[in-house]
């Protein structure tokens, strides 16, 4: 399963594709299962270089009641800055809770074209 990630241009804020548009919640990003639906949304994204830089796909798996990127530093992007008393840590919810609590791969693995042997 995949998200789709990038920055946004104008602040630098992580952000996710969901059928078209860009979110800043990992818990609003559309999941993918299907890698040639993903890869129509990063052409699509690859087309908006005014609105986010270097969109590209992520691992995404299942975690305790819910879905985290399966990369630790996807984890750390998706939860907004690291300081907990701001961003998206500070509002919380379920998807911040789900990811903190989430397991994986501590490098590399983040990127889907990264590991995807052609």
């Amino acid at each position: 399963m995949m998200a789709l990630t990038a920055s946004r241009l104008i602040d630098g804020e992580v952000v996710f594709w969901n059928r078209g548009q860009w979110v800043e919640r990992f818990g609003q990003a559309e999941l993918f299962e299907a890698d040639e639906v993903a890869g129509q949304a990063e052409a699509a994204a690859k087309g908006q270089p005014n609105v986010v830089i270097d969109p590209y796909l992520i691992a995404v798996s299942e975690a305790e009641d819910g879905f985290a990127p399966v990369a630790y530093r996807e984890r750390l992007r998706a939860l907004g800055p690291t300081n907990l008393r701001h961003g998206k840590q500070e509002e919380g919810g379920h998807d911040v809770e789900v990811i903190t609590r989430a397991v994986g791969v501590a490098r590399s693995g983040g990127r889907h074209n990264l590991i995807k042997r052609k």
